[in-house]
């Protein structure tokens, strides 16, 4: 009932509408945010992403930002950074080991890219107990 309420809700929504909701009525973006959900650790890149929806990168480009309102490696951080903020809190994992599940191959990388998303290192951040707006509800 959750997803015909949920796809009910995106043919609804206005065309100008943008985010990843509004990417899924796009068949071609929609495979697309798919894969970077089902394989947050893989190592996408622009290219890549098309080859496996079968457009063009500047397609694939225009057509992300057209709908989503980002590019698709903007938008795959954003998600690996939802992801890591939900493992945090989890507290089921090391700093290491979330790093390694979304795709960073060092601690201090993925420490300097949850810096930049949500202000402070994620040890902080899960000392803090915090929840992002995205995973909020």
């Amino acid at each position: 009932m959750f997803v015909e309420a949920l796809r009910c809700y995106a043919e609804a929504s206005p065309e100008q509408q943008t985010g990843w909701l509004a990417g899924m009525r796009d068949a071609l973006i929609g495979r697309s945010i798919a894969l970077l959900h089902e394989r947050p650790a893989e190592a996408w890149t622009v290219a890549t992403l098309a080859e496996a929806v079968y457009i063009s990168r500047a397609v694939l480009a225009e057509r992300l930002v057209a709908v989503v309102g980002m590019p698709p490696m903007h938008y795959l951080t954003q998600w690996r950074m939802a992801l890591a903020a939900h493992h945090l809190l989890s507290g089921n994992l090391s700093q290491i080991r979330i790093a390694e599940a979304i795709g960073y191959e060092s601690e201090a990388a993925f420490s300097r890219a949850f810096r930049r998303q949500y202000g402070m290192p994620p040890a902080a951040w899960r000392r803090q107990g915090n929840r992002p707006a995205e995973l909020a509800d």
